[in-house]
């Protein structure tokens, strides 16, 4: 007889990822519980800062983009080199990027996730885990333990899940490092962007300079390791770059991070799972850390919330590995990218305006603007329709029910097959308590970022992340294999 569950799915780690992970698991209808080492949700820093459009929107598709967008300001964030990337004419109603730091993204999210009901539990530090064929026995510090069906590692780049998983973590070996801090400065005549031979860094004021607190970011002369520099090795990396360290004091946060990259060989083991920087870490060059755990969430959680409930195969969370990895590896790549040409010798100057020669073309623009925001990720779901697996435009529609749009359907998290022909058109009966149908119309061109206008469909398949399953350009038939595909057969999986 197999043991008892307490939990459905046990998350690792309460930051943005987890936390966006267990609002898409409470939304399918799966319990989820989080648990976090800190004592609370309170961070000691401001973090990092920041959301870029294709991140907005997966809020926007939750109705919950609002809650962030009042406290935040948008502003052109995108950008290659010393060349601004302006998105403002993309086809998307988030033509921007949030200016919001971390610590109220990460208060803004838990007031979210504890409406839908969702338990996070601080001041747990989960020592190690077992696996058996039927779920996960998860160890924590104090001696008690949890069983759960599922695992998900959302701790960061030191994940102690990762390591126990046995994945490797393969990638570039860090070449330099950065301290990051807020704290106070008597001399504040070192204000602004600073490029010299270690790299580039700057001081400025936080949020909105009404306060004493500066942000602090400066490189070192030497790669140093650790995350929790010392006051006195913040203003020993300021003499060096600036001849003063004007005088600091009062530090209420002081980080390093570094310019490795690396990526997890697999997102799976069995019954365990990784998303956000778990399974992946970059420089923070490109603003891509948050928005990348967030797609993690959203195209991991609907999956493993329809196997838990047996509606689906286990082998559908393997198609989280072939999505996320490879659109994850370009970002990447786009940060190394971004780091590389910031360095400060006179051959990388050379490259960096030979290339802004080449970036302020409308082409490179829109090709690298859609990188840098998440509006070009491409799920390689087979030959069709240039929308096929790509994300849904956002449309106005006129349904029965009356005005609506593409994202208000998708803000209970459930699949959406969208007829915008014949009315009645698609009988779905056997997956009805699964995806919902709605007739509709759709007046106004379908455009897509970089591609542009694509021919208007007569149907499409929504999964519930916002990516198009299936276009009806299609055979009917196929139509039944997507919806077999990616929510299940026509009877429940056997346990």
């Amino acid at each position: 007889m197999s043991k008892a569950f307490d939990h459905a799915v046990v998350i690792v780690g309460g930051g943005p990822t987890g936390m966006m992970l267990a609002a898409e698991l409470t939304l399918a209808g799966v319990e989820a519980l989080i648990l976090e080492r800190r004592p609370d949700q309170e961070l000691d820093g401001s973090r990092a800062g920041g959301l870029h459009s294709r991140a907005i929107e997966l809020l926007d598709q939750r109705g919950a983009a609002e809650r962030f967008l009042s406290e935040g300001y948008t502003v052109q964030i995108a950008s290659f080199g010393e060349t601004k990337l302006d998105i403002s004419d993309f086809p998307t109603r988030h033509p921007y990027g949030l200016a919001l730091w971390q610590k109220h993204i990460e208060r803004i999210m838990a007031e979210w996730v504890w409406e839908l009901g969702v338990e996070i539990r601080y001041g747990q530090e989960v020592t190690g885990f077992t696996q058996d064929e039927a779920g996960v026995d998860v160890a924590l510090a104090g001696g008690s333990s949890l069983r759960t069906e599922y695992l998900v590692g959302c701790d960061g780049g030191r994940s102690r899940i990762r390591k126990g998983a046995g994945i490797d973590f393969p990638g570039a070996e860090a070449t330099k490092s950065t301290i990051v801090a807020e704290a106070q400065m008597e001399d504040k005549s070192g204000f602004g962007l600073h490029r010299g031979p270690l790299g580039v860094g700057g001081i400025g004021p936080m949020d909105g300079g009404d306060g004493e607190a500066l942000r602090i970011v400066v490189p070192e002369a030497r790669l140093e390791s650790g995350d929790e520099p010392t006051l006195d090795e913040l203003r020993d990396a300021l003499f060096t770059v600036y001849g003063t360290d004007f005088k600091t004091h009062s530090p209420t946060w002081i980080s390093r991070f570094t310019d490795a990259t690396r990526q997890a060989d697999s997102y799976r083991e069995r019954r365990v799972l990784l998303a956000g920087d778990a399974a992946h870490i970059h420089t923070p060059m490109g603003g891509q850390g948050i928005p990348l755990g967030m797609g993690d969430a959203v195209n991991l959680g609907w999956k493993l919330a329809q196997v838990i409930k047996r509606a689906s195969p286990a082998d559908l969370l393997d198609t989280y590995q072939a999505e996320r990895h490879p659109a994850t590896a370009r970002s990447l790549r786009y940060t190394m990218a971004l780091n590389a040409i910031s360095r400060v010798d006179p051959r990388t100057e050379a490259l960096r305006d030979t290339v802004a020669e080449v970036t302020v073309l409308d082409e490179p623009r829109k090709h690298l603007g859609a990188l840098q925001s998440g509006l070009d990720i491409h799920y390689d779901l087979g030959e069709g329709h240039p929308l096929l697996g790509r994300r849904m435009p956002d449309l106005d529609l006129e349904t029965a029910d009356g005005p609506t749009r593409v994202y208000e359907l998708l803000h209970d998290a459930r699949p959406a097959l969208l007829n915008l022909g014949v009315p009645g058109a698609f009988d779905i009966a056997p997956w009805s308590d699964r995806v919902k149908s709605i007739d509709a119309t759709a007046d106004g061109p379908w455009v897509l970022p970089v591609l542009g206008e694509v021919t208007a469909p007569t149907a499409v398949l929504v999964r519930p992340d916002g990516h198009v399953a299936w276009v009806g350009d299609r055979p009917e038939e196929s139509l039944t294999d997507a919806l077999t595909t990616w929510f299940g057969g026509r009877e429940k999986v056997a346990v």
